[in-house]
């Protein structure tokens, strides 16, 4: 469709109440209020996979939608735990890999039921449906306007990286202008003006992250997060991950002698958890890298010991992580790793090993403070390091 002629005359009932509105307030009195909408929409002349139709409530978003798109398909829930509501064509492993695709990475919360889930969680598990089961376009009403402004942000970045990478088509319609330069979309149709525009795509908004060193409690607010369990040792080093001063993302890291090795140097990261409202920007990687390069110029060597079959595919995906152990059967595009065969669908717990192998980091002095190796490093401004655009931007 490259135009839309949309009129919708509504019969005005002149009830004691009505009167008194046109009487009150000078209105004219009518029998049918009319609504109109014309203007181009030319989707049809490019490639697209995302599309946005924003602005304020009432200005037909949602009429305009149904009219050139259909009605809008909507998810029934019920009270089995989530990961059995998605549709039974669909397997484990493609419902594991759409919902940490949107950062709804929180395994527990995979065994609840959508009634107790929070609404951070709602979104993302609806959004992670409807890319699993909805036919293209798929068409997303009231996107985002049931969470805080954040995780509005840090969603919409996650979905447009899943329906890029799958050659989907997504519209979305939204009265929050804020998710523009985080959802990158191909076009924009404003009702209010019928003003339509072709968008580039662009790099996200840059993030300012603070990495500290952290006391062993703070495991506690992270813990009920993690999908295995929330035992850490009492002997692990504590970070954290800030974003505009707010806890977002933890790590742990355990001291792991080595057998058959005559320089006992390996670290090994024993936990790393990111909250629900900041899962879908990679923070745990860039938690993970970070300290790594910090330990590489300290003279030691960071594994992780991944068991989430996504997890072990980012890790396979970075040129910064070489596998020293496979899971179990599990087999490589590279000749390392790629798709997960029994372990995952069986449920029995195989962990891959991967060892850092990127660059250590250039300043020895600043790693050190980083990881709590000075005698000072109690003071909050030693024992952290901004991240500037290169390292961490759209």
């Amino acid at each position: 469709m490259s135009r839309i002629d949309l009129v919708v005359n509504s019969e005005l009932q002149r009830s004691t109440r009505v009167k008194q509105l046109e009487g009150m307030f000078d209105v004219p009195a009518r029998e049918k209020l009319t609504h109109e909408w014309r203007g181009e929409l030319p989707i049809e002349d490019k490639e697209w996979n995302l599309g946005l139709i924003v602005g304020p409530s009432g200005s037909g978003k949602s009429l305009i939608a149904r009219h050139v798109f259909g009605k809008i398909k909507t998810n029934k829930w019920g009270n089995a735990p989530v990961i059995d509501e998605f549709a039974q064509s669909h397997d484990i492993e493609a419902i594991a890999n759409v919902c940490s695709a949107v950062g709804f990475n929180t395994i527990p919360s995979w065994m609840k039921s959508y009634a107790i889930l929070s609404n951070g969680e709602r979104f993302r598990v609806d959004l992670a449906r409807k890319l699993l089961e909805d036919v293209d376009p798929i068409v997303v009403d009231e996107f985002t306007s049931v969470v805080d402004r954040q995780v509005a942000k840090i969603a919409s970045n996650a979905v447009q990286k899943y329906v890029r990478k799958n050659k989907r088509q997504f519209v979305a319609i939204s009265c929050h202008y804020d998710i523009v330069d985080w959802l990158q979309p191909d076009w924009v149709l404003e009702p209010t003006t019928m003003t339509f525009k072709w968008r580039s795509l662009q790099r996200r908004p840059e993030i300012a992250i603070e990495i500290v060193r952290t006391e062993y409690k703070t495991w506690h607010l992270f813990a009920p997060f993690h999908y295995l369990s929330n035992e850490l040792s009492r002997s692990a080093a504590c970070f954290l991950l800030l974003i505009e001063n707010q806890p977002a993302c933890f790590a742990a890291v355990l001291h792991r002698p080595h057998s058959g090795s005559t320089n006992n140097n390996i670290k090994a990261v024993s936990r790393v958890v990111t909250l629900p409202d900041y899962q879908g920007l990679g923070l745990a990687f860039v938690l993970m890298e970070i300290l790594a390069s910090a330990y590489k110029a300290c003279g030691y060597r960071l594994r992780n010991y991944p068991a989430h079959p996504p997890f072990v595919r980012a890790h396979d995906r970075s040129p910064k992580w070489r596998l020293c152990k496979k899971p179990g059967t599990f087999q490589s595009a590279r000749g390392i790793s790629s798709a997960i065969t029994g372990n995952w669908r069986t449920g029995s717990r195989s962990n891959a090993v991967f060892e850092f192998c990127g660059e250590r980091m250039q300043d020895a002095l600043a790693a050190r403070r980083l990881l709590g190796i000075e005698s000072n490093t109690n003071r909050r401004e030693f024992a952290s390091i901004g991240i500037d655009r290169k390292r961490f931007g759209g």
